[in-house]
């Protein structure tokens, strides 16, 4: 009877060893999945299969829960970086693939894959059978017997090296029996295993051949004749036989698979070839399934899916690894229409489109000040046209504009563009009133997945395979780059029509997916309508008080230098208070402050966390984060605004941006308002620069405590949603509950206090460090609080456990209306990478419904507005808040019509409630 022979992978091993292999190449399929580590392992395992024919086969992994080792070591490999995003997708694949090869996958809680593979291969040494490791990690050297070798990869000469017990001998200097003691000493900076400084790779197998053991070694040490070996075994005993505890990999985990029951019967075919030809690898699809990929550029390629393990669909259009398709002129029909009978003519064609696709062509790219420069617009794929305007060899605008209109007109055509509101705002102001539903492929592919690359043509390569002409091209860059206005039409028209046409192809993948993803609701009824209300607001502006900005920078500039006269009378000299170098020099040398720790380039760090901290018992800090605060305020805000006031309408002009924060939340750029300080009095003071025009007032109307009405709703807590329907004060009942009070007037204002960061913090993971930190109690009280937190509202304790669950083993996290946020480190081997993921699972379906439902109101009120034909607008949207411009004569009845809309634009457990201001500015209206 011929011996069995069993080969154990080491699957995170080879997994990070092909990884690397590949990661130049960039190979991608088509539907974007980062495909090297893949192909890699596949290689791996082809060439093991063919080669050698295990008779038993299979791959352990590592899991997910900490070890045996990080309950001995929090330190163990604290310092790894986080896993590589193709990892993170590809690992669940690579465990697809292995099954597909009819090889079992083996893992244990608690145990790496190295305790697994040990213990079956002691297990098998004692029987009828060869076993052989694979893997590049030396450690498993001290696993070779007799019968239990290892197949380390060759990476100079490809292939792998086998390693029996003269090999390690070869390689550590000492037989196997005596690798642990070695390792233990030089210990291992990849799992952060500190062993024995100053007794390097040549000193320690000497030591363990001379004395057999570490413990020896240590015993010995005082009268070794080595200084080195002598000192270091003494200072760092306790090190290295901490490290040999942590490097000794076990042969006896309970409950692991027996050897006898990893026998391989084969590859299944049908199974792994539809995995390759889903992955694109041609040449490994013809093995196992006797097929050929080819390509087609007019299929849609499916979805590049954010999740793990077997969600990934198979795409319909295989393509070559890394093959892009670029513009080529006999497959598209791409032509320039600049005269107005050709227009026409063109119009009376696409008018019964059931789609029509646009793009704009600009001389610069802020909306409200620059101008058009040409249209292009698609109704079927493969063809695209382009109407240049204000350019010689263009068309007039008004001419063009009026003639298209009939076309924008049409209310059953589906208006799709990439970054549709930036064209929206381009075509408005140029007198074209677009009418119909509207589709951004830009926005579709931040609900698919908010985490990827939005540009068209990054898009493009990932769901088209195809890569655009890059503006460069066109326009140049550096020093020499022009504007769209400064080129030709005819040299515009490719590029162009080439826009409108990919945008048309990606609608047409991206719809599917948003109908597969589920979001196909929250786009077409929250995302899309709300392009064109942000795009209204942008126009709008909002009125800044240039006189009051001036007025308040001199006096925050008056203030500036009182400052500094101040810092230099306590440091007895003059400085740069600027300067982080000078500034640390004068507090920790001159003034003799107590230092904390340097910077990277041997500085005192002079950073706010430090200044902070010193501030408590000196003045001087103090005075340098006042300075640093006024400073900030001045320059960033008071005096960078007026700036950005728009010369024509005397208004700033945000840009509101959808498709920025992953949670959901708008932000806004150009100028970010909302980060204009509100925490502080001067900070606050800029908000009354920011006033109602003649005749108006501005209203401002906040939601009240959203997000935690929104988690009171989403964990069903009956003791929350009686506080809120009871009309309570939150964090007072919450101080009375978790510091067992007998009722609200007995709650202290230093107790509402710290139940309102628990109240905030808890729902986001906060640790009982993060909180004790935040609050300045000890770690035991911070761990208290939460312990009593999670005891009074237990259903909280359960959302977060179940959004947590839901995350793992789906992938994503979704807010009450739909919205999906893709996270797949949540499965993470790196615990650091773990935590931060189950933090974002907890927060953004909370974060993420406060911002649906704000963004919800926003569409309802503005529908209201026109269909009343009010000259009430909607201005800024700050986090919870929106400010409105409120005619005098509408001030009366208008609010209470938008409370009530923003209290009812989504229906919670609990009730949504808004308070309101009218004032003059926004300070007092707030």
């Amino acid at each position: 009877m011929s011996k069995s022979l069993l080969f154990l992978l080491d699957g995170m091993a080879l997994a990070y060893r092909s990884h690397y292999a590949f990661i130049r190449s960039n190979l991608k399929n088509s539907e974007g999945i980062p495909t090297g580590p893949i192909l890699g392992f596949a290689n791996t395992l082809e060439k093991l299969l063919d080669e050698h024919k295990p008779t038993h086969i299979a791959v352990a992994w590592d899991t997910n829960v900490p070890t045996f080792r990080h309950e001995m070591d929090e330190e163990y490999k604290a310092n790894r970086p986080p896993q590589p995003e193709e990892l993170t997708v590809g690992i669940p694949l690579i465990k697809e693939m292995i099954k597909g090869y009819g090889i079992k996958n083996i893992e244990k809680d608690r145990f790496e894959a190295d305790d697994l593979i040990g213990t079956i291969a002691s297990d098998a040494n004692a029987e009828d059978v060869d076993v052989y490791m694979v893997t590049p990690d030396k450690d498993f050297m001290q696993l070779v017997h007799d019968h239990i070798m290892m197949y380390k990869p060759d990476n100079q000469n490809g292939g792998f090296n086998l390693i029996d017990r003269e090999g390690v001998k070869d390689y550590f200097g000492v037989y196997p029996e005596k690798v642990i003691d070695v390792l233990a000493i030089l210990g291992d900076t990849s799992d952060n295993i500190p062993g024995v400084k100053g007794i390097g790779k040549k000193g320690a197998p000497k030591l363990i051949n001379k004395y057999g053991t570490l413990e020896a070694a240590i015993e010995d040490a005082p009268n070794m004749s080595s200084k080195r070996h002598r000192e270091g075994l003494q200072k760092y005993e306790e090190e290295a036989l901490h490290a040999k505890e942590m490097v000794t990999i076990k042969t006896d985990v309970p409950g692991t698979e027996k050897w006898e029951e990893l026998d391989w019967e084969g590859a299944k075919n049908e199974e792994l070839g539809s995995f390759f030809k889903r992955m694109e690898f041609r040449t490994l699809t013809k093995k196992y399934l006797g097929e050929e990929i080819t390509r087609s550029s007019k299929k849609k390629t499916q979805k590049s899916n954010k999740n793990q393990g077997d969600l990934f669909g198979e795409g319909e259009e295989p393509v070559e690894e890394n093959e892009l398709q670029s513009y080529e002129e006999e497959t598209v029909t791409y032509e320039l229409v600049n005269e107005a009978e050709s227009l026409a003519t063109l119009v009376e064609k696409l008018k019964d489109s059931e789609t029509l696709c646009f793009d704009t062509e600009t001389d610069g790219v802020d909306p409200m000040e620059n101008r058009l420069v040409g249209i292009s617009l698609s109704t079927m794929v493969e063809e695209a046209y382009y109407i240049p305007v204000n350019v010689d060899g263009g068309m007039a605008e008004d001419k063009a504009i009026k003639t298209l209109q009939p076309l924008f007109a049409e209310e059953q055509s589906l208006k799709i563009a990439h970054n549709y509101k930036f064209d929206y705002m381009m075509l408005q102001r140029a007198g074209l009133e677009i009418e119909g539903p509207a589709f951004d492929t830009m926005i579709a592919g931040y609900l698919i997945d908010a985490d990827q690359k939005l540009k068209m043509d990054t898009m493009a390569q990932k769901y088209l395979k195809y890569e655009p002409v890059p503006i460069e091209e066109l326009i140049g860059s550096g020093r020499k780059k022009k504007t769209m206005d400064e080129i030709p039409p005819e040299k515009i028209t490719v590029y162009a029509c080439e826009d409108a046409d990919i945008t048309l192809r990606l609608y047409e993948v991206l719809i599917d997916e948003l109908e597969e993803d589920e979001l196909q609701e929250i786009a077409e009824t929250l995302e899309f309508p709300l392009m064109e209300v942000l795009a209204k607001m942008e126009m709008e502006g909002v009125l800044v008080d240039r006189a009051m900005l001036e007025e308040f920078s001199a006096t925050l500039g008056d203030d500036l230098r009182a400052l500094q006269e101040k810092v230099y009378e306590k440091a007895g000299t003059e400085f740069n208070l600027n300067s982080p170098k000078q500034l640390g020099e004068i507090m920790f040398d001159k003034m003799g402050l107590p230092a904390g720790k340097k910077t990277k380039t041997g500085q005192y760090s002079t950073a706010e966390s430090v200044l902070k901290k010193l501030a408590a018992d000196y003045e001087m800090p103090e005075l340098i984060l006042e300075y640093r605060a006024l400073s900030k305020l001045k320059s960033t805000y008071v005096d960078a605004l007026p700036k950005l006031i728009n010369e024509e309408t005397g208004r700033i002009h945000t840009d509101f941006n959808q498709s920025v924060a992953a949670t959901g939340r708008l932000s806004s750029s150009n100028p970010n308002l909302q980060n204009i300080p509100i925490r502080t009095e001067r900070g606050r003071e800029i908000r009354k620069a920011f006033i109602a025009e003649e005749g108006h007032q501005l209203l401002s109307a906040d939601y009240s405590q959203v997000e935690l009405r929104v988690i009171a709703s989403m964990a069903e807590d009956e003791n929350m949603i009686q506080a809120f329907k009871g009309g309570e004060d939150i964090h007072a009942r919450t101080a009375k509950e978790i510091f067992d009070l007998d009722s609200l007037d007995d709650v202290t204002g230093n107790q509402r206090r710290k139940a309102k960061e628990v109240n905030f913090g808890i729902p986001y993971g906060v640790s009982a460090y993060g909180l004790a930190n935040r609050l300045g109690v000890s770690n035991n009280e911070g761990k208290e609080m939460i312990d009593q937190y999670f005891e009074r509202f237990p259903a909280i304790q359960d959302y977060i456990n179940d959004t947590k669950a839901f995350a793992k083993e789906n992938g994503y996290v979704k807010t009450l209306m739909g919205r999906r946020r893709y996270i797949p480190q949540i499965n993470s081997g790196n615990w650091n990478v773990r935590a931060f993921a189950e933090r974002t699972a907890i927060n953004m379906p909370i974060q993420g419904t406060a911002a649906d439902i704000i963004k919800k109101a926003m569409i309802d009120i503005q529908r209201y507005i026109e269909e009343e034909s009010l000259g009430t607008r909607m201005l800024l949207q700050v986090h919870d808040e929106l400010i409105f411009s409120i005619p005098d004569e509408e001030a009366d009845e208008v609010p209470e019509r938008l409370k009530e809309l923003m209290e009812t634009a989504y229906e919670l457990a609990v009730p949504l409630e808004v308070e309101m201001g009218l004032a003059d500015n926004w300070l007092e209206a707030h």
